[in-house]
């Protein structure tokens, strides 16, 4: 038998997944890492122990699976978005991974919006000018840390760090390219007038390939700790967000896929790259022929952590005596309250936000506290308001899209919930579908890797890959209420524009 393996690096953690040729999933493993956020404004890790955690979750799945390094067909890579890491003459790094949740660069992507027409650069690379962006990040350290800046021999993001240190080669995907805010996407090269911008040349930044580019020759050592052979095809693959749509079976015209981990995002693939006008959504490389537009929110999952951690104590403490996840209990406790939380609104914006805002310094509130809210409508609300910040983004998507889409797939650790995926289809007021695997980017990884290695022309093998789906439809009555409440969701948060700024100046002086 032989064997494929996806690996996705992600922002919490990073996880290789088996499969046999056919797509049939038959082991995963993941190493988490910590994210240090010391102070407002700081999300930073470590790149050496996430190149750790690749060559442990790798040797480790193929270890439990009983393979053999002859029977690996291929390694193929996903990857989180919009990390920089700057390495030296040495060949080692000035900084530490700083990732897309990382915003000290907030004030130099403005610089970027108002002084040097960020909206045409945005238009050339399909990266909405953010704090996010290696492009606003590297600005920033330009123009605030010059030590860095004049030390860096190349700019990087953390797959190219792992490429690098399996092959000593500088090389960067189309799709972790394009959304680095410093690629033009007609062109699939470095852009230009970006690079005058930052007063660096492409020689500053690793080789653009194609997302089915293979590598071998594998470091020996890497390769005999992985259990794998040095002439095993690596495939860069993309961005963990086009592959996750890949891996839901969602890459047809007028097929939109939600995912919500840490984060979440709003994605449909098209054949050409398109922005818009607004700069409210990205558009990503998938492959020369397929483009991903879309919008990604910082608060998915990390909003659920949040208050199981600081407000859910005791319930955290009585799911572990009943040896059940924290989770699951939460996401009962909220089903107890009906849609709308009682009239409990919750902006989820406690990492700042990217779309629909594109605003770093929004915050977080409840809405309409009374007296006779509990905990259970604190919870609700709290799931209701990461699903309606993606309808929001739902609605610009819609905008841009020429098909309006007749469905939605759905992947994520949320998918795992029951309770979340109703709520999804009643406040989206569509169809919902949830496959089965939840590790979709792993999977659309691999299927990528086929179609690097020519075993496949297209992506219809993923038809009988993805397998048993569950299906929600929409409550017509639950639609009806959330739709009452989604105005007053949207309105609300644009009111509060100025009051986000003052209320993150006084936080960054009296913090």
């Amino acid at each position: 038998m032989k064997y494929m393996i996806g690996i996705d690096i992600g922002t919490t953690s990073t996880k290789a997944v088996i499969y046999d040729e056919a797509g049939n999933f038959l082991n995963k493993h993941s190493i988490e890492y910590p994210m240090s956020t010391p102070e407002i404004g700081v999300a930073e890790e470590n790149p050496a122990e996430i190149f750790d955690a690749v060559l442990f979750t790798v040797k480790k799945v193929i270890r439990e699976t009983g393979a053999e390094a002859k029977d690996i067909k291929l390694l193929s890579f996903s990857s989180a978005m919009h990390s920089l890491i700057a390495m030296d003459k040495d060949n080692q790094p000035l900084t530490e991974c700083i990732t897309w949740a990382d915003n000290r660069a907030r004030e130099y992507a403005d610089m970027i919006n108002e002084q040097h027409n960020g909206i045409e650069i945005y238009k050339r690379t399909g990266t909405p000018i953010h704090p996010m962006s290696p492009l606003s990040k590297i600005y920033w350290l330009k123009l605030e840390h010059e030590d860095i800046y004049n030390q860096t021999k190349k700019w990087i993001d953390i797959k190219s760090y792992v490429f690098y240190q399996l092959f000593e080669e500088y090389v960067m995907d189309h799709s972790i390219g394009s959304a680095t805010g410093m690629m033009n996407l007609e062109s699939l090269s470095w852009d230009k007038e970006v690079m005058s911008l930052l007063g660096i040349d492409e020689s500053k930044l690793p080789n653009l390939v194609s997302t089915t580019h293979i590598m071998k020759n594998i470091n020996k050592k890497y390769a005999d700790f992985m259990g794998i052979s040095e002439n095993t095809p690596i495939v860069i693959g993309a961005s963990d967000g086009v592959l996750s749509n890949l891996g839901v079976n969602s890459y047809r015209e007028g097929e939109v896929a939600v995912t919500i981990g840490t984060s979440g995002a709003i994605r449909t693939i098209i054949d050409k790259p398109k922005t818009d006008d607004k700069g409210r959504i990205f558009c990503y490389v998938l492959t020369e022929d397929h483009y991903c537009i879309g919008g990604p929110v910082n608060n998915g999952g990390v909003v659920l952590r949040w208050l199981r951690d600081e407000l859910l104590a005791s319930e955290v403490e009585t799911a572990k005596r009943l040896g059940v996840d924290s989770y699951d209990v939460l996401t009962k406790i909220a089903s107890r309250v009906k849609p709308g939380a009682n009239g409990l609104i919750f902006h989820p914006y406690l990492a700042g936000e990217r779309a629909p805002l594109w605003n770093a310094n929004a915050r977080g509130s409840y809405f309409g506290l009374t007296l006779s809210h509990k905990k259970e409508h604190m919870i609700r609300a709290a799931l209701e308001g990461v699903l309606l910040n993606l309808y929001t983004v739902y609605l610009a998507l819609v905008e841009v899209m020429d098909k309006s889409p007749e469905q939605i797939k759905a992947t994520g650790g949320f998918a795992k919930s029951e309770v979340w995926r109703q709520m999804m289809a009643d406040i989206f007021d569509t169809s919902v579908e949830v496959p089965e695997s939840y590790e979709s980017s792993c999977l659309g990884a691999c299927v990528l890797g086929l179609k690097a290695l020519g075993e496949i022309k297209d992506f219809e093998v993923l038809n009988d890959m993805v397998g048993k789906t569950y299906q929600h439809e929409p409550n017509q009555e639950n639609v009806d209420i959330y739709q009452s409440l989604i105005p007053i969701y949207i309105n609300l948060s644009r009111k509060l524009t100025e009051e986000y700024d003052l209320i993150s100046e006084f936080q960054a002086t009296h913090s």
